[in-house]
């Protein structure tokens, strides 16, 4: 285990570089990278962070945040140096184990708890592991992840301990009716679980809009609806699926689904729902467009009406967070690339404290 202080200067003021990269639009996962190189150009400036890293040991990323015995833990990927040259599939982004952390509270130390579970421990998945979630019932703690198969198809699996930290032994497949990335495990409050999953471009989730894995990139057309995340009740097991997953269906302000073209609402990645005053908030990355935003809904399969931004764009190009209650308060954990002066692969934790205003509404966070 090793101990690190989290204690940092919460304003740091550096020059970086900061390189927004252009992904897929609605209806192409081709990277622009004219409209790339003009934007790096273009957007050196000063940067203030809000919070600083929680580890700089290692690269961290995709912090999915519960609490487990009146202690917080993090499961976040873990970022490597990995030597591919980035294209339109991620594949730069190859990471090969996890790594769980824990505090005591917010702004104490972290603990590094170490690798908890390895890609070499899993004998479905090939590589790619990233970012995941954990869960516990009855005696028991989940850890849930993406990883691509030998067939290059991303599958969801699960791995399992008797402590929070690990480490945790895999299922020998993945969930039966599993597919793409980012599981994210809601427990409702009538003691049922739901997973939340999918990623569009590199997590692969446009390829089964058939219901069926094709290997080809089909985007809908701008007008017609987005693409949506998948939900599915967990059975008691919490080892599969109880039904076939659902669209994750996000409404307009009239009452319509979101289109595929509309790139600062529609979902991306990175789902992620918590409950606050009865009502369920399903969030997401709308991830060409690097918000964190928010909708909500009155049950748990949604429909879920947009409503706004819980966090603007990030330093790096990806977005990704969880949204937990510790201690009396509301926290926001997601990532940037601070350490690495933008660097896209190797990314960093971080958490700041997220409001909700007396009417349910969330305080936008400029990070």
């Amino acid at each position: 285990m090793r101990n690190t202080n989290l204690l940092l200067p919460t304003a740091v003021l550096l020059v970086l570089s900061y390189a927004t990269l252009s992904c897929q639009s609605s209806g192409s996962g081709e990277a622009n990278t004219e409209e790339a190189t003009e934007a790096s150009a273009d957007s050196v400036t000063e940067k203030q962070f809000l919070t600083a890293p929680l580890v700089s040991h290692i690269y961290t990323a995709d912090p999915s945040a519960h609490v487990f015995n009146d202690t917080l833990y993090v499961y976040p990927s873990h970022d490597v140096e990995s030597g591919i040259a980035a294209d339109d599939l991620g594949s730069q982004f190859d990471m090969q184990d996890y790594h769980v952390f824990s505090m005591a509270e917010v702004g104490d130390n972290v603990t590094d708890h170490g690798a908890a579970l390895s890609v070499d421990d899993v004998l479905w998945a090939e590589r790619q592991m990233w970012a995941p979630d954990a869960a516990y019932r009855n005696g028991t703690y989940y850890l849930y992840f993406p990883a691509k198969d030998e067939e290059n198809i991303f599958r969801i699996g699960v791995a399992t301990s008797s402590a929070p930290t690990g480490p945790f032994a895999p299922q020998d497949e993945p969930i039966e009716g599993s597919f793409s990335i980012d599981p994210a495990v809601f427990e409702d409050t009538d003691g049922a679980y739901y997973m939340y999953f999918g990623g569009i471009w590199g997590g692969q989730l446009q390829r089964w809009e058939s219901g069926e894995y094709v290997a080809v990139d089909e985007y809908p057309a701008d007008d017609q609806p987005a693409i949506s995340a998948k939900v599915a009740r967990l059975a008691d097991d919490m080892l599969s699926f109880d039904e076939k997953p659902k669209d994750v269906v996000i409404l307009d302000e009239n009452g319509e689904p979101l289109v595929a073209g509309d790139n600062e609402r529609r979902f991306f990645e990175a789902a992620w729902v918590h409950k606050y005053q009865g009502t369920y908030y399903f969030s997401y990355s709308t991830g060409d467009t690097h918000y964190i935003a928010y909708a909500t809904g009155d049950n748990p399969y949604g429909p879920f009406t947009y409503q706004g931004v819980v966090l603007n764009p990030v330093l790096g190009w990806t977005n990704h967070h969880s949204v937990v209650k510790f201690n009396e308060k509301w926290y926001l954990f997601y990532h940037d690339t601070e350490l690495s002066d933008g660097q896209t692969h190797l990314r960093n934790i971080k958490v700041t404290e997220l409001t909700h205003r007396p009417d349910g509404s969330i305080e936008t966070i400029t990070p």
